[in-house]
């Protein structure tokens, strides 16, 4: 009878002190680190020569369980298209090494941002585990595709307030809360607290609603957000949220059609303790306005450009209180407590579009007042 095994014995040669089996396939583990190291950025940051981050890599994934490696490798491969898990690793991993970097900047080094320097350049999104502060122990998750990189805006920060100094959004100094009452909105932080959020959304139903916008038309009806972050995309495979693919116009000019070529994963959106997000996750810029952007006192809000695998805080709660609303000509009156984001076309005074209604494709977001 002829025994098959996974194991072949061969004649070494001659001078060789070496015998017995070698393995006939080569293990798993080996090649979910090949695929990882194939997919890294092809042009590596100004610091960081051919192979420079190799060691500290290899390092990292050692200390990696096979399921973490296989969620890193999904994670990779897709680029962030689909779910994928986190990635948790001690955050001291890499102490020690040649490379000393935080594991999530070597890792969003290696596949997103080759310029990448500090952790402070990141931000968890809303459906990692890590988000909120939740990753402050010995453990966090450097799953690259779970954190975005948050975009500077280009004015400089308005200058401090006396008046507002821990105002809640929507509140008039008078009627500012408590900071010792259990109930309060805010703490002496002037932070907003989750519980007092999930209450005026209970209580109000949905927190935003969005409407879809092609030049000056809008297309289909308005959709409420009830949960507190919503994925806004053309068409995906796989997730769930606001598809603008399946909303039907009469009549598309090319331009529209070529817009919404370019909008792909789209954005995420999301409702955090001090304001509302948006995390670009197209292949495309983005570009915001809200009534908190720009300066106090300004003719008009600011358009601000995302750049692809970045955030920005579109609307600030703090300052949302003092906004009072504006009309442009040619732009008619806007809401100040809306958000506006154009998918791949910028306006304004820069562009060749002086308003957003002249935009392919745009996006409403009306804030909902807590009552």
């Amino acid at each position: 009878m002829l025994l098959i095994t996974g194991w072949v014995h061969q004649t070494p040669p001659p001078g060789s002190r070496r015998w017995g089996p070698r393995p006939m396939f080569r293990s798993r583990r080996a090649g979910l680190v090949r695929r990882l190291w194939r997919h890294r950025c092809a042009a590596p940051g100004a610091e960081d020569g051919p192979g420079a981050l190799k060691p500290a890599a290899h390092a990292l994934f050692k200390k990696l369980k096979d399921e973490e490696l296989e969620l890193l490798v999904q994670a990779v491969e897709s680029r962030g298209a689909g779910q994928s898990g986190c990635v948790w690793v001690a955050r001291a991993e890499l102490r020690g090494t040649k490379q000393a970097l935080p594991p999530q900047v070597l890792l969003c080094r290696l596949y997103r941002w080759p310029d990448l320097r500090h952790p402070h350049e990141l931000k968890s999104l809303s459906g990692c585990q890590s988000f909120g502060g939740c990753g402050e122990g010995a453990t966090l998750c450097c799953n690259p595709h779970h954190l975005s990189r948050l975009a500077r805006p280009e004015t400089p920060p308005p200058p401090y307030s006396k008046i507002y100094p821990f105002s809640c959004p929507w509140t008039e100094v008078s009627e500012r809360p408590n900071s010792s009452h259990p109930e309060s909105g805010c703490n002496a932080h002037g932070d907003w607290r989750d519980s007092g959020l999930e209450r005026s959304t209970t209580r109000d139903g949905c927190w935003c609603k969005l409407a879809y916008w092609e030049h000056r038309t809008r297309v289909g009806r308005l959709y409420a957000v009830h949960e507190t972050s919503v994925n806004i995309f053309c068409e995906l495979p796989q997730g769930s949220g606001f598809s603008l693919g399946q909303l039907q116009a009469e009549r598309r000019s090319a331009a529209v059609r070529r817009a919404r070529s370019k909008i792909g994963r789209g954005l995420l959106l999301s409702r955090e303790w001090d304001g509302v997000w948006a995390y670009n996750r197209s292949e495309h810029p983005i570009f915001v306005s809200s009534a908190t952007l720009g300066p106090p006192g300004a003719r008009g809000p600011p358009v601000h450009k995302v750049l692809p695998g970045y955030s920005l805080q579109v609307f600030d709660y703090k300052r949302a209180g003092g906004q009072a609303g504006w009309r442009r000509p040619g732009d008619g009156p806007c809401d100040p407590n809306s958000i506006r984001i154009s998918f791949a076309k910028g306006w304004g005074p820069c562009y060749s579009r002086q308003f957003i209604t002249a935009c392919p494709c745009w996006l409403e977001i009306l804030l909902t007042k807590p009552r």
